[in-house]
């Protein structure tokens, strides 16, 4: 009897794992997408990523279902301990503002480097990948959003450029997060 009822429970906890249910099929599987986005809200247009994170948070709630499954994390800046952030997740974008002179947000892969900031106290994207490879954890496919600032000054609000920058981010990772593709995105000159 104990055997049979020992089996029972083992077939009836098929497919649990100690954190949670196992997806047991590929069909079934749905991507981890990392949206992390970086600012000062207090610094003007420096708040894109948080405010763009804002958006998304709002929108995720009310949003019909996604075809991923959506983490939302953002910081004052990226550092060498976020590279533990990326564990289990499949497609990161790292989302900041820029001062790239640009009229519109850009969208782009980003590969792991090892760059100047490695020994600063603050990373780039790129360095936390490397720092991640590093660590000999599996890589996402990762991107870089960039939303063109101008005014990054204490107490300023965002400027018309900033604001219009995240509107069209947002549209485009909306319609990116419900097909479940990411695409190139070249910014626009001025």
């Amino acid at each position: 009897m104990q055997d049979e009822a020992g089996a029972a429970e083992v077939e009836a906890n098929a497919g649990l794992h100690p954190r949670g249910p196992r997806q047991m099929s590929k069909e079934a599987a749905r991507s981890r997408w990392l949206v992390f986005a970086v600012g000062n809200p207090s610094r003007g247009d420096d708040a894109l990523g948080p405010l763009l994170l804002e958006r998304l948070e709002r929108w995720a709630a009310t949003a019909r279902t996604l075809s991923v499954d959506l983490v939302l994390l953002t910081d004052f800046q990226w550092q060498v301990e976020h590279a533990l952030d990326l564990q289990g997740v499949d497609v990161a974008i790292f989302a900041d503002a820029s001062v790239s002179g640009a009229a519109s947000f850009g969208m782009a892969p980003l590969a792991p480097e090892f760059d100047a900031s490695y020994s600063t106290h603050a990373l780039s994207p790129a360095c936390v990948l490397a720092v991640a490879a590093r660590l000999g954890q599996r890589l996402p496919q990762a991107w870089l959003l960039s939303m063109p600032g101008e005014d990054f000054e204490l107490g300023a609000p965002l400027s018309a450029l900033a604001q219009c920058s995240l509107d069209a981010a947002f549209a485009h990772l909306c319609a990116s997060l419900e097909t479940g593709r990411l695409e190139t995105v070249d910014p626009i000159p001025r």
